[in-house]
């Protein structure tokens, strides 16, 4: 027999019959006639001393899967096994007592069996339980429904959503939540997945606990165990409201897109990463009279003068390539073969979609050839400018001569010719005046025409104090005669990026009517600080106590060439001229505020 048997004899429990399957569990060891307890065989305590009672009280006992370190029967390995004891009492004639049948039955498998399949069952439920977990904390509705459409189970995110208590009848209520225009759409086509056997997925509108509908993505796939057909559905229903409405307004913002680029009198396009035009808009067709199936993946390269095709298609690969902007100025073909001139212009975009070209084609013909003219006329005219400053420039180094002649003839005639007029002495005076006055006007006007042709000098990083004690330096005559005081407060922009030539002379000229246009009453105090504008632009302000002037009513006030403040004083009206001239070459302005009397403040802004 499979099974080891034995028998144990009187209240010693001696060894009578044992098996040869007995033997082998028991290592061997069973001497007959010997008590069990000198020769356990590797029985444990607890055994003995069950096997004991068992002899005592006569009642039969079963140990189920008990183990034992035994060889395994097949490779003779000995390791954990498991047996199920039969321990029964055995009875002489007279019904005494005479000793045991212990019975072995080998039912290792079936143990290892049990506890694999207890393990799995562990393992099955916290698995469970992590899924309802996972389900249950998710942003999302989880379901199980037969094959009847009857719900089996739900999450309780449905709870929330729909505002339903728990005790809701779940497959009553579920279909009167989807909107009236969704809900014969959804019934049929869940009805239609489960005849079918295989999953659905689809939107629709549901309430929730506010009464607001919103849109719901159901998905489910059926539970499946070949052969037999799926008698369960496991889905979730995911709320895609705000996604949709994304989705409607950007394919509505799309539509008016293109509807703009349809509208819009310039040829409009767009081109996939690789650079292959993919949409041309209805202009383009208008203007070129080709459709977009005849224009083509490259269709406004071939659309370009012959001549430039090469150079433009070679710009726009590299383009493409390193992701540079394009743009360009190309003669693109008409419908009626006319070429004008066109700005081809192409930027890169990366979205969701991945890289996308964006261009435009914009007729400036009329524009080119509008600047052509205004070129030739503003070359005309600076050609014109230049004879005028050279004759003027000129005329006033040849009119120095005879003015030095006239001085010589008249600085004679005073000292050797004599009148008898009692205003001699005025007369000689007015005379002496106008020479002086003539004198001065040519020096301006040679002056003016210098400082014209330095308008374009270089710039320079120039520190303020150093040109401004040169300057100073210059006018020290000046400054004594009025007794001047000379404030500078230069820290907030100690440096400016400017021509020398011009600085100079904007320092000069301000700096020499301050000092000319002085009070008679006081001597003069002029003030020189920098600041900065609220755009962070450098500015200079000089401010005077001389006698101020009258401006106009004018927020922009400006100065023309030989224009007097103050006709007292003696001048030639240059000077503001030539630093307004200046500062407006350089993107700058002059600002003036006085007040008859009290003084004068220029403040210069030398950039816009």
């Amino acid at each position: 027999m499979p099974a080891g048997i034995a028998t144990l004899l009187g209240p010693e429990l001696r060894y009578g019959f044992v098996n040869e399957a007995m033997q082998m569990l028991l290592g061997g060891a069973t001497p007959t006639g010997e008590p069990l307890a000198e020769h356990t065989g590797g029985l444990a305590a607890d055994l003995l001393e069950v096997m004991q009672q068992v002899y005592e009280t006569g009642r039969p006992y079963v140990a189920k899967a008990y183990p034992f370190s035994a060889p395994d029967p097949t490779d003779g390995v000995v390791a954990k096994r498991y047996f199920d004891l039969a321990l029964e009492p055995l009875h002489d004639e007279n019904d005494e007592p005479q000793g045991l049948l212990l019975f072995a039955v080998d039912v290792t498998g079936q143990e290892e069996a049990r506890q694999r399949a207890h393990e799995l069952s562990l393992e099955t439920r916290r698995l469970d339980a992590r899924l309802r977990v996972l389900s249950e904390t998710a942003p999302q509705i989880t379901f199980s429904v037969d094959t009847s459409g009857q719900y089996e189970y739900v999450s309780p995110q449905w709870y929330y959503f729909t505002g339903q208590p728990p005790t809701a009848d779940l497959n009553a209520i579920w279909p009167l939540l989807i909107h009236p225009d969704d809900r014969l759409r959804v019934l049929y086509q869940a009805d239609a997945a489960r005849a079918a056997g295989v999953g659905w997925s689809f939107e629709y509108r549901m309430r929730r606990h506010d009464g607001q509908y919103r849109w719901m993505l159901s998905r489910a796939l059926p539970e499946l165990h070949a052969p037999d057909k799926p008698v369960f559905w496991h889905g979730a229903v995911t709320e895609v409201h705000d996604q949709r409405e994304l989705a409607e307004a950007l394919r509505r913002g799309e539509a008016e897109l293109r509807f703009l680029a349809d509208s819009i009198p310039q040829l409009i396009w767009t081109a996939t990463a690789e650079g292959f035009i993919d949409y041309y808009n209805q202009h383009t067709g208008d203007y070129t009279g080709l459709s977009a199936q005849e224009l083509g993946p490259t269709g406004w390269v071939a659309l370009l003068d012959p001549t430039e095709q090469a150079a433009a298609a070679r710009r726009w690969v590299h383009c493409v390539a390193s992701g540079d902007a394009y743009e360009g100025l190309y003669r693109m073909r008409r419908h009626d073969g006319q070429y004008r001139w066109h700005i081809i212009r192409a930027r890169q975009l990366a979205d969701s979609r991945g890289l996308r070209w964006f261009g435009a084609c914009t007729d400036v013909d009329d524009q080119h050839r509008l600047r052509e003219v205004l070129q030739t006329q503003y070359d005309e005219l600076a050609r014109t400018n230049r004879d005028l400053d050279t004759f003027v420039y000129t005329a006033s180094h040849d009119l120095k001569q005879p003015l030095f002649n006239l001085r010589g003839l008249f600085e004679e005639l005073r000292r050797t010719a004599t009148f008898q007029d009692s205003e001699q002495e005025q007369l000689l005076e007015m005379v002496d005046e106008s020479l002086r006055q003539l004198d001065g006007t040519l020096q301006e006007l040679a002056a003016t025409v210098q400082d014209q042709r330095e308008l374009a000098a270089p710039t320079e990083d120039l520190d303020l104090r150093s040109v401004l004690e040169e300057v100073l330096l210059g006018l020290r005559t000046q400054v004594h005669e009025a007794q001047a005081t000379i404030d500078l407060e230069l820290s907030a922009a100690p440096t400016l990026v400017y021509g020398r030539a011009n600085l100079r002379s904007v320092l000069h000229n301000l700096l020499s009517n301050a000092l000319k246009f002085t009070h008679p009453a006081r001597p003069a105090h002029v003030q020189i600080a920098t600041s900065l504008s609220e755009t962070g632009q450098p500015q200079l302000t000089v401010r005077d106590n001389g006698l101020g002037m009258e401006l106009r009513q004018d927020p922009f006030t400006s100065f023309q060439l030989f224009e007097r403040q103050n006709p007292q004083v003696a001048g030639a009206g240059v000077g503001l001229y030539l630093v307004q001239r200046i500062l407006d070459s350089r993107g700058g302005h002059l600002e003036v505020t006085s007040t008859v009397g009290q003084g004068t403040t220029f403040t210069v802004h030398w950039f816009e």
